[in-house]
């Protein structure tokens, strides 16, 4: 058998003459930036969540910097986060000049632990950014009250989480402000980079908007330094397609968490998936925990079954953040988790036989 890690071909397939025709209307009309499907996106996903002000842009990595440029991130500041996620969470605070400060993780969610921020905490200290690995937000609760405490703003990182939840909210209004990626292989993907960014603050919203085309309020009239950061009339079209279908998908996704989780649940050498009880997860992995990784995952791959690490090395051992002094053994649990976590096939589409397939194999 061989099976497909993110199945985005079975996935066009499916939604193949709605999403070229939307591509085509685009290329007809020749309208590829900031054209009316822009706007139309916008309106849906602020529907879909229930955020007060959704913009699109033109990446998850561009979503956090325009988040941190409208906090007034700058050089000097600290900005808290986890070093157990991609690298652009941590990318985009040092780009500003900023220094990223780590807190390990929980073990069981794999999220920022709440109960080690407060200690890093100086007169230096401008944000929190939680990372919803995996698809879970982190404890938005505890994260938030601290934030109140100490006069911090919150910036999610939510890149692999749209359509989630936290005690009933939706991860897009659990913060300051919220990001997303459209990445391809994201639970709702575009067909190349895309982001988003949400917020229930007209302020900051009107700020980002200006951010991502130059600063500008009007044409080439310029408050802000920005960037070039918006999402392309393509993607958007692409998007407004998906979107339509995405709670499907997720409750797809659901099923497919559900079904691995039960048939691996006697396994006593794995480590499984944790969903917080007020959390739902848009499972953008699953992943979990085995001793001996590198020899199951050669295995599985002999036996057709890709797999991925989610991820393998912890950001304060990598090699452009020695600058900020950490050494191994500073952050035990990410580092645990680094050299166990193993993701698998994880789509809507995945099948009960597929399923089958891969616990038999494990």
């Amino acid at each position: 058998m061989k099976i497909d890690f993110a199945n985005l071909q079975y996935q066009h397939e499916l939604y193949k003459n709605e999403i070229e025709e939307a591509i085509l209307k685009v290329a007809r009309n020749c309208n590829f930036i900031m054209g009316n499907e822009v706007e139309k996106l916008e309106i849906s996903l602020q529907e879909f969540t229930g955020a007060k002000y959704a913009i699109s842009c033109s990446s998850g990595t561009d979503a956090l910097l325009l988040a941190m440029m409208a906090l007034d991130i700058k050089p000097g500041d600290e900005v808290i986060t986890t070093p157990f996620t991609f690298i652009a969470t941590t990318e985009t605070i040092a780009f500003l000049g900023a220094t990223p400060v780590f807190v390990d993780i929980d073990e069981k969610t794999y999220n920022i632990n709440p109960d080690l921020i407060e200690e890093k905490i100086t007169s230096k200290t401008k944000a929190i950014i939680p990372v919803s690995l995996y698809g879970q937000p982190a404890d938005m609760d505890k994260i938030n009250e601290i934030a109140k405490k100490y006069n911090l703003k919150v910036i999610v990182d939510g890149a692999q989480s749209f359509g989630s939840t936290y005690n009933g909210t939706m991860d897009s209004s659990l913060a300051d402000i919220s990001t997303t990626s459209f990445f391809p292989a994201k639970p709702l993907g575009c067909y190349g980079d895309g982001g988003a960014i949400f917020t229930n603050d007209e302020i900051l919203s009107n700020k980002m908007k200006s951010l991502r085309l130059h600063g500008q309020l009007k044409r080439y009239h310029h408050k802000y330094i920005g960037i070039g950061g918006r999402l392309d009339t393509i993607q958007a079209a692409v998007l407004n397609v998906k979107l339509k279908y995405y709670a499907k998908d997720l409750a797809l996704r659901q099923e497919v968490a559900f079904k691995y989780t039960k048939a691996l649940a006697n396994k006593s050498n794995l480590v499984l998936s944790y969903i917080d009880e007020k959390a739902t997860s848009a499972w953008a992995q699953y992943s979990l925990r085995v001793k001996n990784r590198d020899e199951l995952q050669e295995k599985l791959k002999k036996a057709g079954i890709p797999t991925a690490v989610h991820y393998p090395m912890p950001l304060h051992l990598q090699e452009c953040f020695t600058y900020l002094g950490y050494k191994k053994g500073d952050f035990p649990v990410s580092e645990i988790v680094s050299n166990e976590i193993l993701s698998l096939p994880m789509n809507p589409y995945v099948t009960d036989e597929e399923i089958e397939y891969i616990v038999e194999n494990i």
